[in-house]
């Protein structure tokens, strides 16, 4: 192809009209000025943290958050966190919300770094313990007068990581000093309320007093929801109310969906970009099924979540997912043994300037993938020489993952590694 072709089909893809006003809009980091079907859940959260805008420092708040994927939890808690800043501020009250994804800040010492970078606290990160940093954190707050409510996302991987007593480390803060002006806040968010069994009974119990539970949504109340993301994100008369009924009905959890708002805006913008392919003024009910088609037949609600995903694991979790997913395509079969996956792992690691880790850390890789939903795993048995570790990955076409796998990885090595 000559490069002047090249240039004349950029040209003719870019002069065409898009039916997309503001694409972000339908991407997962975006939080809406207004959360449908949420009133409730930001009515249990301004009660339980009342106390911070009328009598703050006199208690520590902590608040258990639940529900399964796309039920809008983080977003609803974010927007909470931001709204009721700046109500404090306007009270005179120096109040700052910090939100920390566990999956990426895994340990205690990570969490306290985020809350120091948050806050712009003038700390040393380095050659201080956990402890002593922490302590300089709060330090911090009583000098500035300020107060904080700290949001843990995923916060039963962080449980699962690093144990109950790194969770126990922050929630029992003030315990020990009662006298002390309680300026620390928490809202734990997780999937599933199973995950406060695995605490000590004194730590369950307390949580168990305020808990706000996400349930997922309906067809009509993921109607409105789509309804704000089209005004939104879409040039008006482009994408029809009959448009956003026919994705409300496919997902929502009344109509045999798994009421995932995510999966319905991620179909909305399918649809939009199957309209712009095609040079369509106007989004049709034939690009919503098409897009519902790319959604089920490639696996999007895997894919989504793997990309949510892999966005905060570290550089050698990720080239061990892509391993996993190398030595499935290449091999043809269902499962592939731990040694296929680690020649590809080093293959990668070369490819990326990377020294391998250790056949341990591998498998610790392999064990957390699993956790996560991303891969199955199961001991070799009947059939198979020696005892080893089979991997598969069943619900997703293994070349669209590696291509989105692999972009993902290029971009972070582009922008700069992390370990």
């Amino acid at each position: 192809m000559e490069f002047s072709d090249i240039d004349e089909i950029l040209e003719s893809v870019l002069e065409k009209p898009s039916v997309f006003k503001s694409r972000e809009v339908l991407y997962p980091e975006y939080i809406p000025s207004r959360l449908p079907y949420r009133e409730k859940e930001l009515k249990l959260l301004v009660q339980y943290f009342r106390p911070l805008l009328y009598s703050p420092g006199s208690i520590s708040q902590r608040v258990f958050v639940h529900g399964p994927v796309g039920v809008g939890k983080t977003v609803t808690v974010r927007a909470f966190g931001e709204h009721i800043r700046k109500t404090a501020w306007k009270k005179g009250i120096k109040l700052k919300y910090v939100h920390v994804n566990c999956h990426r800040a895994r340990t205690t010492f990570q969490v306290v770094q985020e809350i120091a970078k948050n806050i712009s606290a003038p700390i040393p990160h380095r050659g201080l313990s956990t402890l002593e940093l922490y302590t300089s954190i709060l330090e911090f707050l009583d000098k500035e007068d300020m107060y904080l409510i700290i949001g843990l996302d995923e916060f039963d991987y962080f449980v699962r990581a690093s144990g109950s007593d790194a969770l126990y480390f922050f929630i029992r803060t003030y315990d020990e000093y009662p006298e002390l002006v309680k300026r620390v806040n928490f809202i734990l968010i997780s999937r599933s309320i199973v995950e406060l069994e695995t605490l000590d009974s004194a730590t369950s119990s307390y949580l168990m007093r305020h808990i706000v539970s996400f349930k997922p949504y309906k067809s009509h109340e993921i109607y409105a929801i789509l309804k704000d993301r089209r005004d939104e994100a879409f040039w008006e008369g482009t994408v029809s109310d009959e448009v956003l009924q026919m994705i409300a009905e496919m997902t929502g959890v009344d109509k045999h969906g798994d009421g995932n708002a995510r999966t319905a805006i991620e179909i909305l913008r399918l649809a939009g970009e199957a309209a712009d392919y095609e040079g369509s003024s106007v989004v049709t009910l034939d690009h919503v099924r098409k897009a519902y088609a790319v959604e089920v037949s490639s696996g999007a609600s895997y894919i989504a979540l793997a990309k949510d995903t892999v966005l905060h694991m570290s550089l050698h979790e990720i080239l061990v997912y892509l391993a996993i997913v190398k030595a499935l395509r290449n091999s043809g079969r269902q499962y592939v043994r731990m040694g296929e996956i680690e020649s590809e792992y080093e293959v990668l690691c070369e490819i990326y300037g990377e020294k391998p880790r250790g056949h341990t850390q591998v498998y610790e890789y392999i064990r957390d993938l699993k956790r996560r939903g991303l891969i199955e795993a199961r001991t070799s048995g009947k059939g198979y020489r020696g005892k080893s570790t089979l991997v598969s990955i069943i619900n997703v076409p293994l070349d669209i993952l590696d291509k989105e796998i692999s972009n993902i990885l290029d971009k972070i090595t582009q922008g700069g590694r992390r370990t």
